[in-house]
């Protein structure tokens, strides 16, 4: 049996909607990086933020 995982909101590790966290948990990686990143992409590329919410509304529960 596999152990598959699934790329979803993070119940538990929440600033705004769980999007961070729950990409970290997927990469099993620590969120303040996922979130450094997103920083990096709000302020350099301007895509931060619309990039977030369109992750928000497609990543499951």
């Amino acid at each position: 049996m596999s152990n598959k995982r699934k790329l979803r909101k993070s119940q538990t590790d929440r600033k705004i909607c769980g999007v961070c966290a729950g990409i970290a948990e997927y990469f099993e990686i620590d969120p303040i990086w996922v979130r450094i990143l997103w920083l990096v992409l709000l302020f350099v590329f301007c895509t931060g933020v619309l990039l977030y919410f369109a992750l928000a509304l497609i990543m499951s529960d």
